[in-house]
């Protein structure tokens, strides 16, 4: 397969290289997190020449004697090199019976420098400080972006790349299938056999049915705001008898595995977090199009989707804001800086631009708006809001809102 440099993910692997954390790289299964590692053994090898590295991968039968988390230690102690730098790399690390025994023993050795990936459901995020003593840095890891995806495909127009984009969406593994046909066939594969069913296995889901509908139900309703009881009648009404406790759980463990990403929301004029009313977007709204079909594209809704996970991938907190009862699409925060950004396929009509910017006209504060559409225009500036072009900002070519 190509591989393409990921450069903020290298860039953040690399500020860690060297510190006492446990490196974990997580995201969605097929997202690249593999490939990433083996690119950035290579920037090490070259950097460093006299590196040990230490490289396990569990996908791979030549280490099957180390499934037992003795022997994987074991392994990593005999490779040691005394005044090296050394490094470990295991990929799908929760294949090792005990596993966190043993990075836990080597982290407490304080001879390697350690990165380790594995399967979402089981090195979740929320789980990492239960399962190793020591500190960990976490680098998520996410789809391909718009400016990766035409990095891999070697296209230099923002509109063709979009429009490409748009139905291929960033799950890499898929490019190397030549029509779409089979794209969806992968990627839909991709969310059965791996994503679902590490779910099911790791919280010991009987009903596959139920976690099915749900996932599928979140799918087609990207975006949309919806009280856990109102998605459960829905369901219920379709066919499907669920509680909202038992969805909520399912949801839960969805956007644990990374396929889903929960968006709360936010009160514009009072400041302030509301504790019902969230958002759901897909990792990559591939996803959508290879379970749902591609009958229905809503343009809207997935261009939203692609703008929530690209301030997701450049370190942006993401909120739907809320203000006197009008919505703006998202409120995004980093490091005391705030967004305001709405987000539409076609505002050329007078009205419908007027819809998009009136509720950010009615915020007070000085924090900068934006408006995102797919103008295919450079930026133009209306009473300090300013209007940009989905395809440039995806690409990074606007200078707005970078990493």
């Amino acid at each position: 397969m190509k591989l393409i440099y990921r450069t903020a993910y290298m860039n953040k692997l690399a500020s860690a290289m060297g510190t006492p954390d446990i490196k974990v790289i997580t995201g969605i299964r097929r997202c690249g997190k593999s490939k990433l590692l083996e690119a950035f053994a290579d920037q090490i090898r070259a950097s460093f020449p006299t590196a040990n590295i230490i490289r396990i991968n569990f996908n791979l039968l030549e280490f099957e004697p180390l499934m037992q988390y003795r022997a994987l230690h074991d392994y990593v102690e005999k490779h040691f090199v005394e005044g090296c730098n050394n490094v470990v790399i295991i990929d799908e690390v929760q294949m090792c019976e005990g596993f966190e025994k043993a990075i836990n023993s080597l982290h407490a050795s304080e001879k390697y420098d350690i990165y380790i990936t594995g399967s979402n459901a089981f090195l979740l995020s929320n789980d990492l400080s239960t399962l190793f003593t020591g500190r960990t840095f976490e680098v998520e890891v996410f789809p391909f972006s718009l400016a990766e995806f035409a990095q891999y495909h070697e296209i230099t127009s923002p509109d063709e790349a979009l429009t490409r984009y748009l139905r291929e969406g960033g799950m890499p593994g898929s490019y190397l299938y030549p029509d779409e046909r089979a794209r969806f066939v992968y990627i839909s594969d991709v969310l059965d056999t791996l994503v679902l069913r590490d779910v099911r296995q790791k919280y010991r889901i009987r009903n596959a049915e139920q976690l099915k509908r749900t996932c599928e139900f979140l799918m087609d309703n990207v975006g949309n705001i919806s009280s856990l009881k109102s998605m459960a009648a829905t369901l219920s009404q379709a066919g499907l008898k669920i509680n909202d406790k038992t969805l909520a759980a399912y949801i839960d463990h969805l956007c644990d595995a990374f396929a889903f990403y929960r968006v709360r929301r936010f009160d514009v004029a009072g400041k302030k977090y509301l504790s019902t009313g969230d958002k759901y977007y897909l990792a990559d709204h591939s996803f959508r199009y290879a379970k749902l079909g591609t009958r229905r594209l809503d343009f809207g809704r997935i261009y939203e989707n692609m703008v929530a996970i690209e301030l997701m991938r450049r370190g942006w907190e993401v909120y739907v804001g809320v203000l006197y009862q009008k919505e703006v699409d998202f409120v995004a925060a980093k490091q005391g800086q705030r967004l305001y950004i709405q987000v539409s396929d076609d505002i050329s009509q007078e009205s419908t631009f007027e819809r998009e910017i009136t509720p950010l006209r009615k915020i007070r504060d000085a924090y900068p708006k934006a408006i995102i559409a797919k103008t295919g225009h450079e930026t133009t500036d209306w009473d300090g809001i300013k209007v940009i072009d989905l395809g440039r900002w995806l690409m990074g070519q606007t200078g707005e809102f970078d990493a």
